[in-house]
């Protein structure tokens, strides 16, 4: 039975757009809506859909159409990235949707959603100017529980040659540092430990076109010019390092893990907060995508294999004098980069032996029209480029096995996410141990391995001590594929 006011969300895409989800939840329940994860019972279907690389396209389109098929009695608004990229033709292209709703203004989707059940209202489509950053409060977090991410940006002027994200959602835009340590301690105070912050490329945060008063003027600057003088900079240190000493001021027991650096903009300065503030992870995203110099500079970057080889050994010596003496790097590779040819592939395939990375995500160039690489000659083809990341992920996995290895033995602080619900004949046997899932700090959520940790169930204060969302402390005693195990110690 189809109730009147509820809604189906399904989310598409990565951890920026997930943010876009959870703000479209808060803005259709302070107009009386509710969320259900039973489809069958929603009148109207939100797909906030990816519309970065083709598979994601195809992923989101096709649950735009199995939803049609399955509710064909429920409205349905297509939101998100695609929908941004695609609005002038799906309005006319696509009667699937009811409604096409755009990224740039998410508190607008109450005017969207009003419109579909207006049967005066005949309109199909709402874009809004990519200005300014979509926040406010949010009800609910789609993470598993104790973690959120923080939008800090939106947008990129980086402008790499095979990326879409400017196409989609515009210009670099920063939040304000107050209003972002702000959000913190709200999330803080609604019991949240771990804040990821996330934006296309943090390192750029607070340089973007007109922005900048709170550190002098940086429009349009860069991190290098920045620290050669050429540009006023407050104190001489990077707007990414003035908001983490910001909230490195904030009371408390929490994490805070940056995601997306790009490796030609790092701000080295941000080290020295890391080095002052264990709650600072000493957690490094940083997507190289290429270790051929000749590929780089066609994807429209600045740096080269030894800059970027340089890069991490300066932040791994930097950070042996944090708390955790160690840190954890992340990286992507996209294989098949139009002009890749063999001895370009093996080259990455040597940067990335070089480096020895903790984690990487290895994927097959997507052809964005639009972008420059899309006219760009000697495209390479799809079986090549799947075949160059199954090489590149072979090498990651005995690189990313070894790695795991130093861990064992250690005692690290875990977040739980989840426990393991044990089937009646799990539960009957004689041996009672308890399984939850878990993440130290070296591990962000959803995109590397997991802890997976063991308490003994007889005893009651493991038991109590175990709550998803919650830290234990526990030893790691050994590896398996892509995770660890651990055995609680106390919390």
């Amino acid at each position: 039975m189809i109730d009147e006011k509820l809604f189906f969300l399904d989310q598409h895409g990565c951890a920026k757009n997930q943010v876009d989800g959870e703000l479209i939840i808060s803005e259709l329940a302070s107009i009386g809506w509710k969320r259900t994860d039973e489809a069958e019972k929603a009148s109207l279907i939100v797909i906030n859909s990816c519309g970065f690389i083709n598979s994601a396209k195809e992923d989101s389109l096709n649950s735009l159409f199995q939803a049609r098929n399955s509710f064909p009695n429920a409205k349905i608004l297509l939101a998100g990235c695609l929908a941004e990229r695609y609005a002038n033709d799906f309005s006319e292209s696509l009667p699937e949707a009811d409604f096409i709703f755009g990224n740039g203004d998410i508190s607008k989707i109450k005017d969207a959603v009003n419109s579909i059940f207006n049967e005066n209202d005949e309109s199909r489509t709402l874009l809004c100017p990519q200005n300014g950053i979509s926040n406010g409060e949010r009800i609910e977090f789609l993470n598993l529980p104790g973690s959120a991410y923080v939008k800090i940006t939106e947008g990129c002027d980086n402008v790499c040659s095979f990326c879409a994200i400017p196409l989609i959602r515009g210009n670099l835009r920063s939040r304000p540092v107050s209003d972002i340590v702000n959000e913190i301690q709200s999330l803080l105070d609604r019991g949240i430990f771990e804040f990821n912050l996330i934006g296309q490329d943090l390192a750029s945060y607070g340089l973007g076109e007109g922005e900048g008063e709170e550190y002098g003027n940086l429009s349009g600057a860069t991190f290098e010019k920045c620290v050669s003088g050429s540009v006023n900079l407050n104190g001489g240190k990077s707007p990414l390092y003035h908001l983490l000493e910001k909230i490195s001021a904030l009371k408390g027991d929490f994490w805070v893990r940056l995601l997306y650096i790009h490796p030609d903009n790092f701000p080295l300065d941000i080290l020295e907060v890391i080095k002052k503030d264990r709650r600072i992870l000493p957690y490094f995203d940083i997507p190289f995508q290429s270790g051929d110099d000749s590929v780089i500079l066609s994807m429209n970057r600045h740096g080269s294999s030894q800059k970027y080889i340089s890069l991490i050994n300066n932040i791994r010596c930097e950070c042996e004098q944090s708390f955790y003496k160690d840190c954890a790097i992340r990286t992507t590779f996209l294989c098949g980069f139009p002009g890749e040819t063999d001895k370009n592939a093996v080259n990455t395939q040597n940067f990335v032996k070089e480096i020895k990375s903790d984690w990487a995500g290895c994927f097959a160039y997507s052809r964005e029209e639009n972008t420059p690489a899309y006219s760009m000659k000697n495209q390479v083809s799809e079986r090549k480029s799947k075949k160059r990341c199954e090489v590149l992920e072979e090498i990651q996995s005995q690189i990313m096995s070894k790695n795991l290895t130093r861990h064992v033995g250690k005692t690290y602080r875990l977040l739980i996410e989840e426990i393991v619900e044990k089937s009646e004949e799990e539960a009957s046997d004689t041996e009672l141990e308890g399984i939850a899932i878990a993440r130290a700090w070296f591990q962000a959520p959803e995109v590397d391995g997991s802890v997976v940790l063991y308490y003994d169930l007889e005893n009651e204060s493991e038991v109590k001590a175990i709550q998803c969302g919650k830290t234990v402390t526990a030893q790691i005693c050994g590896v398996s594929g892509v995770d660890l195990f651990a055995r609680y110690i106390g919390d």
